[in-house]
């Protein structure tokens, strides 16, 4: 810990949504939710706001903006100018806790049209950027494990130092909420593939895995409706119903992000070990407590689904083994099985070190986007997925996390993930196609996924 660095214990309260509420108004808020589990991989909440910096990535172009109100636009690669501002390596936060500042954000799925060169085909109709990312100087983090929290901050903003007793009062004794209304939807969430066209997608699919273009195909309908009022109370619904560990909420001027993601993209600590859980596999959950385990059961014996699973570690561990050190990649856990409020699924764990002069960020570039969300060869299925599915993914299938200025870094996978923005709420769903699944299971499997959101969606219909 630094002189600059700050740290103060504060009453350790469950719920994320209280603390929140302290600074839901303030800039680019954005909580980091593990949905309480208190389990190692998925123990803290992670609340920021007010950026010293934030960075958008539009195109060809990254508009850095200071909050002096200087701004500047650069072509250059989007990564590192995040690993720019975020500078010279802390040392890493005191005692256990993961973050105490730096870079916070998502990374687009589309934001791999400035790694690879991909077709354009898709409709672009969100129109927000591809990457959006705060430098945050102070976080309130909560570890459910040990039942604390903290108020943490790296010192590099001045106007840390002048909100520090503010900041502590706040967190210390959070006011009661308000009543900040409710998020409405006019009518019924509409899919950008009806079951004749995600029939004919999955024919196109089947015909390439069969001419050879690709082992798996990671097919996704999207699902869109207007909507207007406040995100936050949403996402509080929506996170107390899912309970997914890799959970975040963000709120910037382009977009209200609403992520109740039950997958890890990537984990790097202050030493450089990596850890990357994909998710191949699905089955929807059953109230029969039988019938339950049952549909578990069949999950972890199903050669299909392992097939599945294991060809996207056999990508993740070339991705990794870009950016890690040589034989230091790994594969603990090999088809576990992880259940959900409302699916199961085959969760793999793949693990390594980071070569010696190599950054978190190093990594998240070489893996991006995470192959378990767009099929084997990555490049080949991407194309196939811009040809088959008739709008860009945007942030859905892209990842949101953190990069402190320790080089510790944590991401989601951004599924199960609402994206509202210009009066439109939106969210996906989909699959791995493989050369023996059927049209009608994986097309049910998406809704089985999006049963959460559209739940959602329908209550807050008018």
């Amino acid at each position: 810990m630094t002189a600059a660095q700050r740290c103060a214990e504060l009453p350790y309260r469950p719920d994320p949504a209280v603390a929140f509420e302290c600074v839901a108004d303030e800039a680019w808020p954005v909580l980091l939710d593990s949905g309480a589990h208190g389990g190692d991989r998925a123990r803290f909440d992670m609340i920021a706001a007010d950026p010293s910096v934030t960075l958008e990535t539009r195109g060809g172009q990254t508009r850095v903006a200071r909050r002096d109100g200087s701004a500047v636009d650069s072509p250059a690669d989007p990564f590192a100018l995040v690993r720019a501002e975020l500078g010279t390596v802390d040392p890493r936060p005191p005692g256990s806790l993961p973050f105490a500042g730096g870079a916070i954000g998502w990374f687009g799925y589309d934001l791999a049209r400035r790694l690879e060169q991909l077709p354009s085909r898709a409709l672009d109709a969100e129109g927000i950027p591809e990457m959006a990312v705060g430098i945050y100087d102070w976080a309130f983090v909560t570890d459910h494990v040990e039942q604390r929290s903290w108020l943490v901050a790296a010192g590099r903003d001045p106007r840390t130092a002048e909100r520090w007793s503010g900041l502590e009062a706040a967190f210390r004794s959070p006011a009661a909420p308000g009543d900040r209304g409710r998020l409405r939807v006019q009518g019924a969430a509409r899919a950008n593939l009806d079951e004749a066209a995600y029939r004919h997608a999955f024919a196109r699919v089947q015909a390439y895995l069969r001419a050879g273009d690709c082992y798996q195909v990671n097919l996704a309908q999207r699902f869109e409706v207007a909507a207007s009022g406040p995100s936050w109370p949403a996402f509080r619904e929506l996170r107390n119903a899912a309970r997914a560990p890799f959970a975040a909420y963000m709120s910037t001027p382009a977009a209200d992000i609403l992520s109740v993601s039950p997958e890890r993209f990537l984990q790097v600590d202050a030493d450089g070990r990596v850890e990357t859980r994909p998710i191949k596999g699905t089955r929807p959950r059953d109230p029969d407590p039988a019938r339950d385990r049952e549909l578990g059961a069949a999950l972890v014996a199903s050669a299909k689904d392992r097939a599945e699973n294991v060809m996207i570690v056999d990508l993740l561990r070339n991705d990794l083994g870009r950016v890690c050190a040589t034989a230091s990649v790994r594969v603990p856990q090999l088809f576990e099985l992880e259940s959900f409020p409302g699916v199961h699924h085959l969760v793999s764990t793949v693990a390594g070190r980071l070569a010696t002069g190599r950054h978190a960020l190093d990594l998240l570039r070489a893996a991006f986007p995470g192959g378990s969300i767009t099929g084997a060869p990555k490049i080949r299925a991407m194309e196939i997925i811009e040809e088959l599915e008739p709008h860009r993914r945007g942030i859905y299938c892209g990842a949101i996390g953190y990069i402190g200025f320790d080089g510790a870094m944590d991401t989601n996978i951004a599924i199960r993930t609402l994206v509202y923005s210009d009066g439109r709420v939106r969210c996906w769903a989909g699959g791995g196609l493989v050369i023996d699944s059927q049209a009608g299971a994986e097309y049910q499997e998406t809704f089985d996924k999006a049963a959460g959101m559209l739940r959602l969606l329908r209550e807050a219909a008018d």
